[in-house]
């Protein structure tokens, strides 16, 4: 593993693991909106998708083994993304010790000044996420296996919708420059299809921030109970 460690004390290694781990989330949340949005064809519909994500790979191998799989790829990639994401940030620091002029900081988006923060947001918005419907900890009323019952109980609460609405639209403003970057990290920049990039980058990120802000919404106007 050494020409990885080697790799990786550059800023292009930083920026590689960055976007191959980028592409690890860009496949998990695509796909878990996907699952979300079964609430909408009632409680057998995604409680039998949740209980197929624990089934899934037997008898080959023991129930709940890919599931777990996907969960530990899923903490070494936002692992290796944040300490990239950190590291980068510090390397780049001693390379401009006075900081960037304030004309850089006026031609870069909104998404791309606030990367760090919402990034950050987002991981404190992860561990409740997983307390809240993983484990249950943080549920006021958590019944293992019954995704349906828990996802209505739980944004029951208008705080709680609140909550997960601001972290969905932090999550899309993280998407669309962690796409807009990504591209770039991966040698796929060009000025004839950098627009399209930047078009790409949008849509996916307002679809999915869409796409999860509807299921909280949903229950809390009362269109699923």
């Amino acid at each position: 593993m050494s020409w990885f460690s080697n790799f990786y004390r550059s800023a292009l290694g930083k920026k590689a693991v960055m976007a191959l781990t980028g592409l690890v989330f860009w496949g998990f949340v695509l796909g878990h909106m996907v699952g979300n949005l079964k609430l909408f064809l009632g409680a057998e519909a995604i409680n039998h998708y949740a209980e197929f994500l624990r089934e899934v790979g037997e008898p080959l191998v023991p129930r709940g083994t890919l599931l777990w799989i996907a969960r530990l790829v899923l903490i070494a990639s936002l692992v290796l993304h944040v300490h990239a994401a950190v590291a980068l940030t510090a390397l780049n620091r001693r390379a401009r010790p006075q900081g960037y002029s304030k004309h850089a900081m006026q031609n870069s988006s909104f998404a791309a000044r606030t990367m760090r923060w919402s990034g950050f947001a987002l991981l404190g918005f992860v561990v409740y996420h997983l307390m809240h419907f993983t484990f249950g900890n943080a549920h006021p009323d958590f019944v293992p296996g019954d995704v349906y019952h828990n996802l209505v109980v739980g944004f029951s609460s208008g705080l709680v919708v609140a909550v997960y609405v601001v972290a969905m639209i932090l999550l899309g403003m993280h998407l669309v420059h962690g796409l807009w970057s990504l591209f770039q990290s991966l040698g796929w920049n060009h000025p004839r299809y950098n627009p399209w990039r930047r078009v790409f980058a949008v849509v996916f990120a307002l679809v999915i921030t869409l796409g999860f802000i509807a299921v909280p919404a949903s229950i809390a106007i009362g269109l699923v109970r």
